[in-house]
């Protein structure tokens, strides 16, 4: 019983590593689909992936850096550091590849990357909490 129970744990937290990961890698795809949105392409698919990747690069070593997969959903300070580096690095790789980081663009992405990395991580983490909390309880949802 014991041990089918920290099977259990072990695995819900996986998921949650899981979703957090993929849930910033789609909304970095999603920031970078909507950037590219008004410019008329011959190829959006490879445009979205030209805008995309500095960020995704960006969000990896955050997730390195502040260790993420320990507490995934939690702000303070992986959620920080996650966007945070997912900006910088971003930013500099995009000037190294060749391509612009006017400050329009930087202060879009600063705003739109918080509330997609920031704002998952805090309903998901909401909604874990409350979940927990009526499990507990004994009540029924």
């Amino acid at each position: 019983m014991i041990k089918q129970l920290e099977r259990s744990n072990s695995l819900r937290g996986r998921g949650t590593v899981i979703y957090a990961a993929a849930a910033d890698l789609i909304l970095v795809l999603v920031f970078a689909a909507v950037g590219r949105a008004s410019h008329a392409e011959s190829n959006p698919v490879l445009g979205v992936a030209a805008t995309a990747w500095p960020f995704v690069a960006g969000a990896a070593v955050g997730w390195i850096v502040s260790r993420a997969w320990q507490a995934p959903l939690r702000l303070w300070p992986h959620g920080v550091a996650v966007w945070a580096m997912t900006i910088a690095a971003g930013m500099v790789l995009r000037l190294l590849s060749g391509q612009t980081a006017q400050l329009p663009f930087v202060v879009v992405a600063l705003i739109v990357l918080a509330i997609f990395l920031l704002g998952h991580r805090a309903v998901a983490g909401r909604l874990s909490r409350r979940t927990k909390q009526s499990s507990s309880s004994g009540l029924p949802d």
